[in-house]
């Protein structure tokens, strides 16, 4: 099971028409927000930056051709504090603290590879080698999540996977972390909730194209990063555009 989510980031929008500004309801809707959300509380992006080891790389994930696997300078407008009078302050605020990214230390042998993808990869360092729990969407920043890891701590092989569930951000990148010979030599091993399988080809495969078109929809990949179009998907900021299997 084989696929490619470039379609899901194309490098220009599709959009047909060009972006309105904010309509004179929708910035009085806004104002009234910022009156009562608790915008000054920065208590989340202190819990957001805790056990920070190190940042993503800037470049971000590139094909061999150029072309980005996954950027999140196509976010740098988040940089302002205050929110445009199109966006919800809310979805704002929440879309800043979604760039808080990097290698984070949970505790004591647990790690985190946050912001690469619309999942985090963890890694738990077991006593003979790693155990990673869900590897993200696609083969390249799955691998590129794991060298950023290996950057910082001692080199050790991935004896096992997790998946946690069928989402295809949980399991698409796998082989960007283990290859398939080590796994049928015994020397990694795979593991996944009963009726994985069945579950991941039901909506991976049978339902795809219509998972596909929802995801379109879902997390407005075919609009421009900016206030004016997609800002966030909520568990982070997309998903990533490479191969998956």
């Amino acid at each position: 099971m084989t696929s490619d989510t470039t379609a899901l980031k194309p490098e220009k929008s599709l959009a047909t028409e060009d972006p309105q500004p904010a309509s004179m309801h929708t910035r009085a809707c806004q104002a009234a927000q910022r009156l009562h959300l608790p915008l000054h509380d920065d208590r989340a992006f202190d819990d957001a930056r805790r056990g920070l080891v190190a940042p993503l790389p800037p470049e971000g994930v590139l094909r061999p051709n150029g072309r980005p696997v996954w950027n999140l300078q196509a976010y740098g407008f988040l940089a302002h504090d205050q929110a445009p009078d199109s966006v919800h302050p809310g979805l704002w605020r929440h879309a800043r603290l979604n760039m808080v990214t990097g290698l984070f230390k949970v505790c004591d042998r647990v790690y985190q590879v946050r912001g690469m993808d619309l999942a985090n990869m963890t890694i738990l360092e077991g006593d003979t080698g790693l155990i990673i729990i869900d590897p993200l969407t696609s083969t390249q920043v799955a691998a590129a999540a794991l060298a950023l890891y290996h950057h910082h701590r001692p080199q050790r092989p991935v004896v096992a996977v997790v998946y946690t569930h069928s989402h295809v951000d949980h399991f698409g990148g796998v082989r960007g972390v283990i290859d398939e010979a080590d796994v049928l030599a015994g020397r990694v091993q795979v593991i996944a909730p009963v009726g994985f399988m069945d579950d991941a080809i039901s909506e991976t495969v049978m339902a795809g194209n219509a998972m596909t078109r929802r995801a379109l929809f879902q997390y407005g990949a075919l609009l421009p990063r900016g206030e004016l179009g997609q800002v966030d998907a909520g568990l982070g900021k997309a998903v990533s555009a490479g191969t998956s299997h």
